[in-house]
Parts: structure tokens; C-alpha cells; sequence
């Protein structure tokens, strides 16, 4: 999968509401009610990634969720990463 340039990024991220990065990575934070609806969203986004395959790094803390994403084999931000970050998206 190549890597996406930063003009294609940027673009695609004014469809991903709170999602920003770059090259590299991309990144959002989720705030939730508390701890709990956390826990139940970062499994359903473990579930998600499991079943593509894909897996974002992903940082609790109490009721806010940061996810990162990023193609580790490619070196930065492709595809596979947007195409997970709407499905993230879907799954609030």
C-alpha cells in the first residue's frame, strides 16, 4: 500500500471530524462519559482492526480515548489508515 502525499491527507481529513495529522500519523481523541464507555469503545474498535487486519495505538485515559494511526510497514499514513479511521468514526 503506498503512502498517501500531504495534500491527499489533508483532504481526506476535512471529512474525518477532529482527526488531524500528517505524513506520519494520524491521530483524534475521543472523549466519552466515563471509563466504562471507554473500555466499550476501544473494544469495539479492536474488533474493528482485528477484522481488517489494521491496528491503531491507543491511549486511556479514564473517559478520553487517543487513537493513532498509522502503516508501521510503509512508514506513514496510507490508506488502510483513513479507510479505518471512518470506520472508527462509525462505531461511536
Amino acid at each position: 500500500m503506498a503512502l498517501l502525499t500531504e495534500k491527499e491527507i489533508s483532504s481526506a481529513l476535512k471529512s474525518l471530524d477532529g482527526w488531524q495529522g500528517g505524513k506520519a500519523e494520524i491521530e483524534k481523541t475521543f472523549v466519552l462519559r466515563n471509563f466504562v464507555d471507554s473500555m466499550g469503545f476501544v473494544n469495539k474498535v479492536a474488533l474493528l482492526s482485528e477484522k481488517v487486519d489494521h491496528h491503531p495505538d491507543i491511549l486511556i485515559r479514564w473517559n478520553n480515548v487517543f487513537i493513532t494511526l498509522s502503516t508501521h510497514s510503509e512508514g506513514g499514513v496510507t490508506e488502510k489508515d483513513l479507510n479505518l479511521a471512518r470506520e472508527i468514526e462509525k462505531a461511536l
